[in-house]
């Protein structure tokens, strides 16, 4: 059995943790005692995650904000530094999703997807470097998507966002992982969450991915932290789907 240990303690970020994957991945992480800075807009969802995540076992303390605007990133390092003297795990997980034919697009839907989906967490990386740096277990989760490797009809906007933020952590892990630091991405297919029920109206819960099997995967990247083993990317479909397609 692995030592966990290093993790008891440890500081996280995690976005978009008011509902869905983000607060799954929250609560999992409190199971190991991690401390959370939870992110999102919506602050009686992210108070709600947070008395889940002390519940389970960790601590955590609420950044509410909006991604699209850039100095919410500041405010989400600060709270970590602040509250818990420093940073060791950075999950990207907030996202929006755009629905419908590339012709009907706007400028204003095209800038949205890309501010949340790629601006944010691009420069959220960036600002959290320094303090990834002094860390002993630095490490930073992606969730990308399926459409990142496969585009489907009427997600156009949200196709090009997730291959961005897929490329970026490419990227990204052969810049740093000399420092110390490991990039991974999770890139499921459909999670049951509130953004598939918009984009895929037509599914149900049956036969879905859920939340929790991603935070799962987030805890197995920590459990492999401390192991000559990286994995980079972990591909996630339902059981209804072909295998590797």
């Amino acid at each position: 059995m692995k030592n966990i240990d290093f993790l008891k303690g440890a500081s996280a970020i995690v976005t978009g943790a008011s509902t869905g994957i983000g607060r799954a991945i929250a609560v999992k992480f409190g199971e190991y005692g991690i401390r959370i800075v939870l992110g999102g807009r919506r602050e009686e969802e992210l108070q709600k995650t947070a008395e889940m995540v002390r519940e389970a076992g960790g601590n955590a303390v609420v950044c509410a904000g909006d991604l699209e605007e850039s100095a919410y990133a500041d405010a989400l390092l600060n709270s970590a530094e602040q509250n818990f003297g420093g940073l060791d795990i950075l999950v990207n997980n907030a996202g929006v999703g755009q629905t419908g034919p590339v012709e009907t697009v706007t400028e204003e839907e095209y800038d949205s997807v890309m501010r949340t989906n790629v601006k944010a967490p691009v420069f959220l990386c960036q600002k959290a470097l320094p303090l990834l740096r002094e860390s002993k277990c630095a490490t930073i989760i992606n969730i990308c998507s399926v459409v990142a490797h496969k585009g489907y009809p009427s997600q156009s906007i949200y196709a090009a966002s997730k291959h961005a933020l897929l490329g970026f952590s490419k990227s990204l892990a052969n810049e740093v992982y000399r420092d110390g630091i490991r990039v991974h991405a999770i890139s499921p297919g459909g999670v049951y969450t509130d953004l598939i029920r918009m984009l895929r109206p037509e599914l149900t819960a049956d036969g879905m991915t859920l939340p929790e099997d991603i935070a799962d995967i987030a805890a197995f990247y920590l459990e492999h932290r401390m192991t000559d083993a990286v994995i980079d990317e972990v591909l996630v479909h339902r059981t209804d789907k072909e295998p590797f397609q």
